[in-house]
């Protein structure tokens, strides 16, 4: 991989129709790292994952997938990638071993028995490979997932919302398992609506409709969004939260249970606008930084419109 680069794509451009699916994307992902996608539904994260798989053909750009080109040789990048897709997609009614052996069938794997030995013990599923895949729970069905996506020894995961629908502890053993893959030379790819992953990852890149709004690490993109943010704690706080919707300088209202998050982008105007209320009995106010999610919501602004769900 020139450069050390495992994902290396320029002005990736996507249509269907008229509609314009992914526009201009770029990326340069390093090996070894775990990147998160963000962005609500149908901002063209799954099409970009498809696209750097070889299961799509951008319509327009270039680049290299673990050193292959993404038009021209797509057969070898997915022969190199393990993709686990945001539906499960096995077959039900064989048990876990018999869907890795299947897996590792099409794959044409020599030491197949081997190998799904050892996506097995490594997951976790010795006790259970003989479970039908349709008795298990979401997160037994991840960890089936997961099996199935590293058990040809990929050097790319490419994961779109494996997470979406299991509990918070099947989720935290999740990426305990992406961070050991990655210290052992893994580079993963992963979407998330969640903001607690995003976290995890090396590196974030934040999608709205094809186009990215935001990249860098978790720090970096807070920062950029030069964003204030104001953090009220007592009383009445959706009471509050309805007094201060649409005042001049404030941007951004949100309630998290007792807590509320003011926010805008002129730290002036901001201030004078919560000037009336800080003196309120109940209330404390703390400045402070913007949650990773005070900046999403703030970089969907301009996109409300579009949104569908």
């Amino acid at each position: 991989m020139s450069g050390g680069l495992a994902i290396d794509v320029s002005g990736l451009t996507k249509k269907f129709g008229s509609r314009t699916v992914v526009k201009d994307f770029s990326i340069q992902v390093p090996k070894g790292q775990v990147w998160g996608f963000l962005g609500p539904n149908g901002s063209g994260k799954t099409t970009t994952i498809r696209m750097l798989c070889g299961l799509l053909v951008p319509d327009s750009g270039r680049g290299k997938c673990l050193g292959y080109d993404i038009r021209t040789e797509s057969a070898a990048i997915k022969r190199n990638v393990g993709y686990m897709t945001q539906r499960f997609s096995f077959y039900e009614d064989l048990s876990i071993r018999e869907n890795l052996d299947f897996v590792a069938r099409i794959y044409e794997m020599k030491d197949r028995g081997e190998a799904v030995d050892k996506a097995i013990a490594q997951l976790g599923l010795t006790k259970r490979q003989g479970q039908l895949a349709g008795q298990l729970s979401g997160g037994w069905k991840q960890r089936l997932a997961l099996a199935a996506c590293i058990l040809h020894r990929p050097q790319l995961l490419l994961l779109d919302e494996p997470t979406a629908g299991v509990d918070p502890q099947a989720r935290r053993e999740f990426w305990e398992e992406i961070h050991m893959l990655a210290a052992q030379g893994l580079t993963v790819l992963v979407s998330t609506h969640y903001m607690d992953e995003a976290e995890r990852c090396d590196r974030i890149v934040y999608l709205a409709y094809g186009t990215i709004l935001a990249r860098g690490t978790v720090d970096e993109v807070i920062a950029n969004s030069k964003l204030y943010t104001w953090i009220v704690t007592g009383g009445e706080v959706r009471d509050l939260a309805r007094e201060l919707h649409d005042k001049p300088g404030i941007e951004q209202v949100s309630v998290f249970g007792i807590t509320l998050h003011i926010s805008g982008t002129d730290d002036a105007k901001l201030e004078k606008a919560i000037e009336p209320y800080r003196n309120r009995p109940g209330f404390t106010w703390t400045k402070s930084h913007p949650s990773l999610e005070d900046v999403f919501i703030h970089l969907m602004g301009p996109f409300r419109e579009q949104v569908t769900g």
